[in-house]
């Protein structure tokens, strides 16, 4: 699978696409109050890709398990200190609503801690190299 995620900023204007094997969407995200720049930051993004890969994720493997899932919340938070300093104390919590009985969703919910993709990614490190 081939995931992508692109930006193009000027003046008041921030385009956004993300895509996965070429399948492309738009993601609308305001400018700066200054016009420059995403009015959302790269930690709460990162937060936000946690929180979205732990719920579709809980969906996935409920569904592996015939559970029926009616709601998913996830409230990710992490800490990030001065510039160039990387993010410490990430932390989640999810709550799943679903008629199963509450052992079976205490035992999808560590299954899917176990299993998610991006927080797997972070908990091993990863590489991330620019390319000229």
């Amino acid at each position: 699978m081939e995931i992508s995620a692109s930006l193009k900023n000027t003046f008041q204007q921030h385009e956004v696409v993300v895509q996965t094997n070429g399948d492309a969407k738009t993601v609308r995200i305001a400018s700066k109050p200054s016009g420059y720049g995403s009015s959302l930051n790269g930690g709460e993004l990162l937060l936000l890709s946690l929180a979205t890969c732990f719920c579709n994720d809980i969906y996935r493997e409920a569904a592996e398990r015939n559970i029926t899932v009616s709601e998913v919340e996830v409230v990710c938070t992490g800490q990030f200190g001065g510039v160039g300093e990387p993010g410490t104390n990430f932390q989640y919590k999810a709550r799943v609503v679903s008629d199963a009985p509450s052992d079976e969703i205490d035992a999808l919910i560590k299954h899917t801690d176990r299993i998610a993709e991006i927080h797997n990614t972070l908990r091993q490190g990863l590489s991330i190299t620019l390319v000229s």
